[in-house]
Parts: structure tokens; sequence; C-alpha cells
């Protein structure tokens, strides 16, 4: 799914993570593996501005799903990682693996109570955010270790807030996992421009 950032932010909530979450952050800022923001070399913790707790009531593609949270639904753009457009129309068609990425990450998540650690709001009114697992790394990180889901470099990488993914992307392209099982597949944010609005898909 496209990124754009906006300048909304949530009420910071940052000191009142449950501890189950808390120990994820603490993993990350002390640089240990499987934190949420493990590789990061330079010790310090992720920026972490808020975050959500509830239910998983929707996966729309492999980076994009929904969080019922007190009876509202909250979108949530899983942060660093791009997954295969899913088709939309007749206009904007799909890419390779589209939907076996979507299943995986409802595999993950779906149906499941979980708490998301995010950094802000999107032009979409999404929240971006890393989204802990019960074994210490991120759900971000397993579809990038699957190989549904490349890095998000769009832009020189100014998405990027995990800097464990591109080293995990390179890992599973070596493997031909998922995705890099065959040659030639085009970054979701070059698709969306030349595909869908270039028409040259």
């Amino acid at each position: 799914m496209p990124n754009r950032t906006s300048n909304k932010k949530a009420t910071p909530v940052r000191r009142s993570l449950g501890s189950a979450v808390a120990a994820v952050a603490l993993a990350a800022a002390l640089g240990q593996p499987g934190g949420a923001n493990a590789g990061n070399q330079t010790g310090a913790p992720p920026a972490y501005e808020f975050q959500l707790s509830g239910t998983v009531v929707h996966v729309a593609d492999g980076d994009t799903f929904t969080l019922l949270v007190d009876r509202r639904r909250e979108r949530i753009r899983m942060a660093s990682i791009d997954a295969p457009e899913t088709t939309k129309d007749s206009d904007r068609p799909g890419q390779y693996l589209a939907q076996v990425s979507r299943k995986a990450l409802a595999e993950l998540i779906a149906g499941r109570r979980i708490t998301v650690l995010c950094y802000e709001r999107d032009s979409y009114e999404r929240s971006v955010c890393d989204v802990p697992l019960d074994d210490g790394i991120t759900a971000n990180q397993r579809q990038v270790m699957r190989g549904m889901a490349w890095a998000n470099m769009e832009g020189r990488g100014k998405f990027m807030r995990d800097p464990s993914l591109p080293g995990l992307e390179e890992k599973a392209r070596r493997a031909r996992i998922g995705l890099w099982a065959r040659a030639g597949q085009i970054p979701p944010w070059v698709w969306r421009y030349q595909c869908w609005k270039q028409r040259q898909c």
C-alpha cells in the first residue's frame, strides 16, 4: 500500500505500555536480537508515539489490516515494509503473490488480540505501526523474512524505521523464497507509478 505521512499525531502514550509490549520495546532499545527494532546498531529505542490494542478483524493485504479498538475500527499500515499490491480495479491490477502475502499476514494476526506500536498517522488516516509477535520479532520482520514483502526503500528509504529489514530481505532473496522464487519482481512503489499511473504494466 502507498505511504503518505502527515503531521497529525495521536496523543503520546509511550509510558503506559503493558508489560509484554514493554519487554519488546526494551529489547529493541538494548539492541537485542528479535526486538521490534532488531538490527539497530545505534542502540536507540524506536520513536513510538502511541500504541493501540484490539482485535484484528480484517486483513486487506500483506501490509495493511483493520484493528477493532474499543468498538472503533483503526486501519493499520505496517511500518517499514511494502507488500505486493492486490488488484483494486481494472486500471490497477495486482502483483505476483499479492494474495499469498495477504494470507501469510492473516495467518499471523487474523482474529487475534494484539498491541501495535505506532509512529504516526499518515494522510490516509492509517496508523503506521510495528506489530510485535509473541516470539519477540515483529510481523513486519516476519513478512520480509518469508519473502512476502519488501523492505520499504521508496524515496531512498525515507519510510524505513527498522534498519534490520534490508538485511532480512537480502537473506530471503538469496534463499529464493516467496517473491524471490521468481526473477524480475517489481517493488510496489514502482508498480504504483509505472503500472497504475503510467499504464505500463
